[in-house]
C-alpha cells in the first residue's frame, strides 16, 4: 500500500474497481434476498445499517461497521447458541448486560 498521505485520485485509480465490484456483488446479493420467499431474520437488518453508516461521511466508518455488527455485551454467556459466528447480534442480545449503540 502506497504511504500516506496519498492523493485522492490515486486512490480511485488503485482501488475503485475492486470496491465497484464489491457493491455490485452486494446489490445482487440484496436482490437476491428480496426475490426470496420465507422469514428474514436479524441479520439483514445488520446489512442494511451498515449500508447506512457507509453512506455517512465522517471518517471511521469501518470501526463504526465493526461495532454496529459485534456483541457489545459485557458479561459471557454460558454456552454458544451454535457452532460457529452469525456475524452479526441479534438485537435482544445488545440489550443483556452490555452497552448499545
Amino acid at each position: 500500500m502506497p504511504p500516506l498521505p496519498i492523493d485522492k485520485l490515486k486512490v480511485l485509480d488503485l482501488y475503485f474497481l475492486e470496491h465497484r465490484a464489491k457493491l455490485l456483488d452486494l446489490a445482487a446479493f440484496l436482490d437476491r434476498y428480496d426475490r426470496a420467499v420465507g422469514q428474514g431474520d436479524f441479520r439483514i437488518d445488520a446489512i442494511r445499517e451498515s449500508i447506512k453508516i457507509l453512506s455517512e461521511t465522517d471518517p471511521g466508518r469501518a470501526c463504526r461497521v465493526q461495532e454496529s455488527l459485534s456483541d457489545q455485551s459485557e458479561t459471557p454467556i454460558p454456552t454458544a447458541p451454535g457452532k460457529g459466528a452469525m456475524g452479526a447480534q441479534p438485537p435482544s442480545s445488545n440489550t443483556s448486560g452490555g452497552a448499545t449503540r
